[in-house]
């Protein structure tokens, strides 16, 4: 049974070996052929294309049907003819014959007509199919433009027309800028050097198809930098201020730096001050910077406005204040916008307004406490008191009595000096020429007769002395009775 078995399939793959090898010889022998000219075409989307290509039928058949496929014919398949493909129909177009020529035109090539392509040709006789055997490949590309990955301002660029795959036929390439071509034609296109403010569209077209437009991406360091303040206007102390930094770069700016003056104050595209004083006058500038550079904006400057404080009176000349000289006092604050009223007060009267108070001539009677109110358009604020001294020598000197009266012998009396001086006086007591006492006071106990007299009051300070009126002093003495 296994014998026969053995036998039997040994049998049939000789049969079947013997089938292949007719096969083989039928196909090769000697008056059929089919030679393509291209076994892989490339052509664009859109374009129009011809397969070209020659056969050789055997001399005593005569070719009852040509036609090509995109199907590779096997042993009992159909023959599936691209003019009867409704894919196809009215697109590709049969340019040969019936004894040499087999030529294919596509009048439209579409993206999906991308495969492998067959002439076939059918003859009078039995078995008389023949394919041409490896096909024509058919690669179907679009145009698009090569840009360079990395464009930086400066540099010289080179755009490349590329299609996906070669084309078959070397064409001529055509360049647009914005629509409009230009005469460059071959596959590169030369721009030198490029600007950031190239903003233009480029494509690229080879037998009328047109590739995608596209634009340079092009890097370069922050430029056209400004700062801007938030909110406009006025400054006021105490309010909240936001500054930004604007900047065009690419890729954009990666680092901003605020600066006062020459000092980094902050980092960030925008700057905050919040409650801002009057030491936050001054120029600010923000420095932008990404990988290509760094660039500083312009200075701008910031006008903290604030009322009055740090008022302060001086007097001048300095020193001691004599009576009957002339003096200046001044008044000095820190405002914005700066002060502009100033009023003097004594006490709580006005004297005077301006910033400086003028005393000529001064006297005693202006001894006293000054201020200075300064105000502008945000407010007002006072100086502490500044007291005014008035040095002078003993004026308006006199001499009392007590106890007032007639002063009998054995009593007791008091004499007192009163004076107005600056600084304080001494007192001396004269009697006639001679000095009979020191002090204010001069008290006479159990007075006697020999005490009657003149007495005056000398009053000194280191600015001068000054004596008084005679006081006439008249002592009784008591009647006695026997």
């Amino acid at each position: 049974m296994k014998a026969d078995l053995l036998i039997s399939l040994r049998m049939s793959l000789t049969v079947s070996l013997m089938v292949l090898l007719f096969i083989s010889r039928v196909v090769a022998q000697d008056g059929w052929a089919v030679n393509y000219n291209s076994k892989s075409v490339c052509t664009l989307k859109g374009s129009a294309l011809t397969m070209e290509c020659t056969y050789t039928p055997p001399s005593n058949h005569s070719v009852q049907k040509p036609f090509w496929t995109k199907e590779l014919v096997t042993s009992g398949s159909e023959h599936p003819d691209l003019l009867d493909d409704p894919e196809y129909r009215g697109r590709v177009q049969y340019l040969g014959d019936e004894h040499r020529d087999c030529s294919l035109r596509f009048k439209t090539v579409r993206e999906t007509d991308q495969s492998k392509y067959y002439f076939t040709f059918i003859t009078n006789q039995t078995g008389g199919k023949y394919q041409g055997a490896g096909g024509v490949d058919l690669s179907v590309t679009d145009l698009q433009v090569e840009v360079p990955e990395r464009v930086i301002e400066g540099d010289n660029v080179t755009l490349t027309c590329k299609p996906i795959c070669s084309l078959t036929v070397r064409p001529t390439f055509t360049w647009y800028r914005n629509g409009s071509s230009l005469s460059s034609s071959n596959d590169s296109l030369h721009l030198q050097p490029v600007s950031s403010d190239n903003k233009d569209r480029y494509h690229c077209g080879v037998l009328g198809q047109n590739s995608p437009e596209v634009t340079l991406n092009i890097r370069y360091g922050p430029k056209s930098i400004s700062v801007s303040i938030s909110p406009s206007g006025e400054i006021v102390e105490g309010s909240s201020v936001t500054l930004t930094c604007s900047s065009d770069a690419n890729p954009p700016v990666q680092n901003y730096t605020w600066f006062k003056g020459t000092s980094s104050v902050g980092k960030g595209e925008t700057y905050t001050m919040k409650k801002i004083s009057s030491v936050d006058s001054g120029e600010y500038k923000c420095r932008s910077s990404n990988e290509h550079g760094e660039k500083f904006s312009e200075a701008l400057t910031l006008n903290v406005l604030y009322p009055p404080k740090n008022i302060s009176v001086s007097i001048s000349p300095s020193g001691e204040i004599m009576e009957g000289s002339s003096l200046n006092l001044t008044c000095s604050s820190d405002g914005n916008p700066p002060v502009q009223n100033y009023t003097w007060f004594k006490g709580a009267s006005l004297v005077a307004e301006g910033e400086t108070y003028t005393m000529k001539k001064i006297s005693s009677v202006d001894s006293g406490q000054y201020k200075c109110k300064c105000s502008n358009e945000h407010g007002e604020k006072v100086s502490e008191a500044l007291t005014l001294n008035v040095l002078y020598p003993p004026k308006n000197i006199s001499v009392s009595v007590s106890p007032y009266g007639e002063i009998m012998e054995g009593r007791s009396v008091t004499l007192t000096c009163s004076s107005d001086a600056n600084p304080p006086v001494e007192y001396n007591w004269i009697k006639g020429t001679s000095s009979v006492g020191k002090g204010e006071t001069y008290t006479m106990k159990k007075i006697s007769s020999v005490d009657r007299g003149e007495y005056k009051c000398r009053s000194s300070n280191k600015h001068g002395e000054k004596l008084s009126e005679a006081l006439t002093l008249n002592v009784l003495c008591e009647s006695v009775f026997y």
